[in-house]
């Protein structure tokens, strides 16, 4: 159950905080990779100060991560630094820049989690269920409906 908690704190965060860069984004006063830097700028302290408090008073992290392999590295540079974090934030904010948050969202929140299906599959051989190709179906579907253009109406 927690994990669903935890999951759903980060998406009401992530929801929250879109609206909040949109808003800016929309005042013209601030750009998109200018919103990324200050979003990543200020972020960066309080994920330093969880890491602290998890390895020293939870037990939670590793503490010799230091000492990790070159592989492990470089999946951490390239996947998670480079695509995820910059190349991610980067496409994310230009979108939300130039279109509605409420359709940008929901496209890139649900191609997020088809791809991390289908490369857990592929890459990490996690298992793939008719539940799962289920859902990832109807997430898609949603998202077509959310996110389609509308007739006008007269």
């Amino acid at each position: 159950m927690k994990p669903i908690l935890f999951a759903i704190a980060a998406g009401l965060c992530w929801g929250i905080g879109e609206v909040f860069t949109k808003s800016v984004l929309h005042s013209g006063k601030i750009g998109p990779v200018t919103a990324i830097a200050v979003r990543s700028a200020v972020a960066l302290p309080f994920l330093w100060l969880a890491y602290w408090w998890l390895t020293h008073h939870l037990a939670r992290e590793p503490r010799d991560w230091m000492h990790a392999d070159g592989l492990t590295w470089l999946k951490l540079i390239v996947g998670s630094g480079l695509i995820a974090g910059a190349g991610g934030m980067i496409f994310f904010y230009a979108a939300l820049n130039l279109g509605e948050v409420s359709r940008i969202k929901p496209i890139a929140f649900a191609l997020a989690p088809a791809t991390g299906v289908l490369l857990g599959w592929l890459a990490l051989g996690e298992p793939m269920t008719v539940k799962k190709l289920t859902g990832i179906a109807l997430i898609l579907l949603g998202v077509v409906l959310l996110t389609g253009r509308t007739a006008p109406t007269p």
